[in-house]
């Protein structure tokens, strides 16, 4: 009897690129954008990738609210993909904001220095800034506290009750705010391609890579529960405004 191995399939890397410039006139003439698409165009010749979506800002580098950025940090969360950019000075010179990409948890890759990715990102802005410091005192202090009440760190049977209850809140936290974030998408894409069956959104979310939270491919039933998730945490908050 012959066996034969089937090679196993090759991942290909999917990018979202955000590209900005930080005049009017620059994104009117293509200055600057021009150039950070060459960077891009570079490092994806050379490593390789699919770019499956594409956002730009036209702002101030110290300016933190950017829609483009946003869209761009959401659909890589809902994806999977890994933002790309230009270069590092193109995300921010503000430090609270590097901070803020760090907790973000979105990965990256910037094409002028490819080492500088998510997992550097954050040793790169507790460098920058002074509250690096603050934040390890804190730490220390909190681990100390608790050491001194003779709790074993790095067990999780020491979880309190408080403690348990506060994780789980934790969880659902994260759970609605992007079940928000699907339903943000869900209706852009309604006034995009009208009105759709639940199957047929899956099939758009689908089309366009999104993924659920266990990184699955989306179902009618899926789509149905990021719905009701959304109506119901609505209903729960009127409900509190008017008592």
């Amino acid at each position: 009897m012959v066996f034969h191995y089937a090679e196993p399939p090759m991942v290909i890397m999917k990018y979202i690129t955000y590209f900005r410039v930080s005049t009017q006139r620059q994104g009117q003439s293509g200055l600057g954008m021009e150039a950070q698409q060459a960077a891009v165009d570079s490092y994806l010749l050379n490593i390789g990738g699919e770019v499956v979506g594409s956002y730009q800002d036209i702002e101030s580098g110290k300016n933190n609210k950017r829609t483009g950025l946003d869209n761009a940090l959401r659909r890589c969360r809902l994806t999977g993909a890994t933002l790309l950019i230009a270069k590092l000075d193109r995300l921010s010179r503000n430090k609270a904001f590097l901070f803020a990409m760090m907790e973000s948890k979105a990965k990256f890759v910037c094409a002028d220095m490819p080492e500088a990715n998510e997992m550097t990102l954050g040793f790169m802005a507790l460098i920058a800034d002074y509250e690096g410091k603050a934040i390890s005192t804190r730490t220390k202090a909190a681990l100390a506290a608790a050491k001194a009440r003779g709790v074993k760190l790095g067990n999780i049977g020491n979880l309190t009750n408080t403690d348990t209850t506060a994780a789980i809140k934790a969880n659902q936290t994260r759970a609605q705010s992007r079940n928000a974030e699907m339903f943000q998408v869900i209706t852009e894409l309604e006034q995009e391609h009208g009105k759709q069956s639940l199957a047929g959104m899956a099939g758009l979310l689908n089309n366009a890579g999104y993924q659920t939270t266990r990184g699955a491919h989306w179902r009618a039933s899926s789509v149905l529960r990021v719905i009701r998730s959304v109506e119901q945490l609505n209903t729960t908050t009127d409900k509190q405004r008017a008592a």
